[in-house]
């Protein structure tokens, strides 16, 4: 890997392809070969894996086993989609695209047709698109999974947002190809295809869609994928899903899932706007070199990995002592800081106080569909005046606070903001962009670089057609030093095992799957052993009743929202032999879990 000390084979980077290599897991589910040892890297290291993880994902295509990004047939299927955005923009009547997902995918999707809703005003044009998110916009900003196993509700909230209209392109995020409420909204697409063509977005190929029952329903996630596989043939509907390798930390799709998908998305509609408005035809050229922009942006970005270690290290020196990371930022790269702490509670079982964002101007500037949750809690308090009313005044030296911004956002509000800050704690960083030959806020940039413990400055070189580009990538940029921050610090707090989540919450079906799997792999013990010592965890008790074995994985996910440490108490009862007290007594003198972890495998070799 260039610029570092790190090597890897050309057979270790690409191990993955290899159908031999954890054959029975999707793509999006493996373990990465090149993290494998990041449960107990140092903070350098950690951002060095997350660069070479993340290089994957623009990798040509090595070998026939997977299509890539840049693979022609999923660039094909871009320009293709891309003219049918171009369609709906000049003849906006009736007609709208619409962005779905769960989770992270949701989030994205609000995301980039908040940033494109933006576009089309300032050239008066109309509104066109429009984001749906499982939960909810309460999901925006917390964990809410349940929904995701919903298909029902996916296709009553898709139903609700196009009503009245006459042409839908529907854009369904789904990175595992697996949720059940995407899938919903895909087969009620093709039951209506006068009105609706629907388009998949996801990172695995076809055949590893989940197939799975999904309750309520005649069809699996696979069943939907094998018609719209059928349908694309005559262009009736569209399959992007190429592979980028697996993540980082597995499973974790917030991550590679997370940026593909906004990468994807926003070539399309990018392509789509030139077109409808600046007369730039929509070219399988085009599409590469925009593709080629947010590749520079990754080598940008980890070009400041001395930067990026220092904010990990200080992140995870207040994890690791129970204290906050908070982001504070502005602008859309705000909402990036909104996205990465909403991801942290059921990615590492962290309490919504471990890791909050909050943006300049609250709900008016995030303008979300459902307007001001603060009533919903403080987990939904979300401006600068509630940091200051909330959070300031408990701050200390042990609290994580990170600036997050751009020279194109107000400099002197960030100014004043980190004077305020700086009175209850020195432990203040920045992360912002700058365009190259900007002096106009150089000034005021040195007053915070003083008030701040460190400051990472990301440059960008101008162009006169940078523009709506330039923020996207901006966007990207912030996506993956936050996502290094949170995801580091929790690394250096204990919560990964290898390259495993080992405190994942259980709380909708992909989890409890994944946290079934996840037992099988660290004690070697039979899939039915496993998932009996997890309904032992859910459920508080040694012994398992007909009720609960009987009852289906809706049930246990719905109890095991309540509970906190289920994995890593099934994970000990399974090595050791503990009764789930022992265990639990056990956790609690060793609290960090992958010292737990590590000091039973010891244990037992």
């Amino acid at each position: 890997m260039a610029g570092t000390d790190w090597t890897y084979s050309r057979a270790t980077m690409h191990a993955w392809e290899s159908p031999d290599y954890e054959q029975s897991l999707p793509v999006s589910e493996k373990s990465n070969p090149l993290t494998r040892d990041i449960g107990h890297a140092s903070a350098n290291h950690i951002v060095r894996m997350l660069q070479v993880c993340d290089a994957q994902m623009f990798e040509e295509q090595a070998v026939a086993t997977y299509e890539r990004l840049l693979s022609e047939r999923v660039v094909e299927t871009l320009m293709t989609v891309a003219k049918r955005v171009e369609l709906i923009l000049k003849d906006p009547r009736d007609s709208l695209v619409v962005l779905s997902g769960c989770g992270t995918s949701g989030r994205l999707a609000f995301l980039i047709t908040s940033g494109f809703n933006k576009a089309l005003r300032e050239l008066n044009q109309s509104s066109v698109y429009q984001y749906i998110i499982a939960g909810g916009d309460r999901a925006l900003l917390s964990s809410q999974e349940a929904p995701e196993d919903d298909p029902k509700v996916g296709m009553l909230s898709l139903k609700k947002v196009c009503e009245g209209k006459k042409q839908v392109l529907f854009i369904g995020i789904s990175c595992g190809l697996s949720a059940p409420f995407v899938a919903g909204q895909l087969d009620f697409c093709m039951q209506h295809p006068e009105v609706y063509t629907p388009v998949l977005v996801g990172f695995n190929p076809s055949h590893q869609a989940r197939d799975d029952a999904i309750p309520g329903c005649t069809f699996t996630f696979l069943n939907v994928v094998q018609r719209m596989e059928e349908l694309s043939k005559s262009q009736k509907e569209f399959l992007i899903n190429p592979a980028v390798g697996p993540e980082a930390i597995s499973g974790s799709s917030r991550m590679k899932g997370g940026s593909a998908t906004k990468i994807l998305l926003e070539v399309v509609l990018s392509a789509a706007h030139a077109a409808a408005f600046a007369n730039t035809p929509i070219t399988y050229k085009g599409i590469r070199e925009s593709m080629e922009a947010y590749k520079q942006t990754l080598d940008i970005t980890y070009s400041q990995i001395e930067g990026m270690t220092t904010l990990l290290e200080a992140a995870g020196r207040s994890l690791r002592h129970n204290r906050r990371v908070c982001y504070l930022g502005w602008g859309s790269v705000a909402i990036l800081g909104l996205i990465d702490a909403s991801e942290c509670n059921p990615t590492f079982g962290a309490d919504f106080e471990d890791v909050r964002g909050f943006i300049s101007g609250g709900y008016s500037e995030l303008s979300n569909n459902e307007g001001p949750l603060t009533s919903l809690g403080p987990d939904f308090c979300i401006s600068h005046e509630d940091f200051l009313h909330q959070v300031l005044p408990s701050l200390n030296d042990q609290d994580f606070i990170l600036l997050v911004y751009t020279h194109s956002d107000n400099v002197s509000d960030v100014a004043k903001l980190a004077c305020r800050v700086r009175e209850r704690s020195s432990n203040m960083h920045a992360v912002y962009h700058q365009v190259d030959g900007d002096s106009a806020a150089a000034a005021q940039q040195d007053d915070i670089n003083k008030l701040c413990s460190s400051s990472l400055k990301i440059p960008w070189l101008s162009s006169p057609s940078s523009g709506r580009l330039l923020h996207m990538q901006w966007e990207l940029s912030t996506k993956l030093v936050l996502n290094a921050v949170s995801t580091g610090a929790h690394i250096l707090k204990g919560k990964i095992y290898q390259n495993h989540m080992i405190d994942v919450q259980v709380t909708n079906s992909k989890l409890y799957r994944r946290a079934t799997r996840l037992l099988q792999k660290l004690s070697g013990s039979p899939e039915s052993q496993c998932e009996e010592a997890l309904l032992r965890a859910v459920y508080q008790t040694d012994k398992l009743t007909e009720d609960i074995t009987s009852s289906d994985i809706g049930t246990h996910t719905q109890t095991a929202r309540n509970r906190t440490k289920v994995v890593p108490l099934a994970l000990v009862c399974l090595l050791t032999g503990f009764s789930l007290q022992e265990a639990v007594a056990h956790l609690e003198q060793q609290p960090i879990v992958r010292e737990a972890v590590v000091a039973h495998l010891w244990s037992i070799k």
